[in-house]
């Protein structure tokens, strides 16, 4: 964790997972995406201290996530979400490092372009989809669309970053802020600058309290900036990421290209 960031963290009130999830579970949303450098992030934390409140689990802010994408063989869920299609789908199994366990998500986008999030409890080392799996992914989008899904999943690429979760003290809004990503697929290997940060904002109508301090400080969204499509950019997965450029760039990607 940067040691600029990881200070500030200090200042803020705690709370349990229990309490967090209470306030925000948030599994219905709008995002919002922004790639910030420390040197801005950190006067922004001065703000988000009086609204917001942290994630401490065993004395600590930030947890390790990994993460496993599934795709098709056509990359379908990267190309949708290339394409700007408003119904699109992205299946990961999240391993909660820190927690010891893992989910199946699914992650969907409705026609107000809210976004969906199921979830069912699974083991990590899961190599392919099991039924139990794919019945749920089948479940989760005929319920959303009314349509059979019809892909066959494979594993695509697999990353790992750490996370910090903030959460609106008066509740129904919380904000993810990642660093230390890294990206895996096959042999290739990219890495984000430690000293860049994507910050999420989660929130009801996509212009929370969050967002409101970040425009006051300059600082504005980052359009297409999906770590799933951002990873299978920067791996060389996909021929085309063009939208996805702007990102790539923001992010200052180390590493093998």
């Amino acid at each position: 964790m940067n040691p600029s960031i990881a200070q500030h963290l200090h200042n803020f009130t705690s709370l349990g997972l229990d309490e967090l999830n209470g306030k925000a579970a948030m599994l219905e949303r709008l995002d919002n995406k922004y790639i910030i450098p420390a040197t801005r992030l950190a006067p922004a934390f001065d703000a988000f201290r009086d609204h917001f409140d942290v994630l401490e689990i065993d004395e600590s802010h930030a947890f390790t996530y990994a993460t496993r994408y599934f795709d098709c063989a056509a990359r379908s869920s990267y190309y949708h979400h290339h394409q700007g299609r408003r119904k699109r789908i992205k299946v990961r199994i999240r391993r909660y490092v820190d927690a010891g366990f893992s989910y199946l998500e699914v992650k969907l986008k409705d026609k107000r372009s809210m976004t969906r999030k199921k979830r069912l409890k699974v083991e990590y080392d899961l190599q392919q989809l099991d039924q139990r799996c794919t019945d749920f992914v089948e479940t989760c989008h005929r319920s959303l669309y009314g349509a059979p899904f019809g892909h066959r999943l494979r594993p695509a690429i697999e990353m790992e970053y750490e996370r910090i979760t903030l959460v609106a003290k008066e509740g129904g809004e919380r904000m993810t802020v990642d660093t230390a990503l890294a990206f895996r697929a096959n042999d290739a290997s990219r890495a984000v600058s430690p000293d860049m940060f994507i910050v999420e904002t989660k929130s009801a109508r996509g212009n929370g309290v969050a967002d409101k301090i970040l425009r006051g400080l300059h600082l504005h969204p980052t359009r297409r900036c999906s770590k799933y499509c951002v990873g299978m950019a920067a791996l060389g997965q996909v021929p085309r990421h063009n939208r996805f450029l702007p990102a790539l760039r923001r992010l200052q990607l180390v590493g093998p290209a």
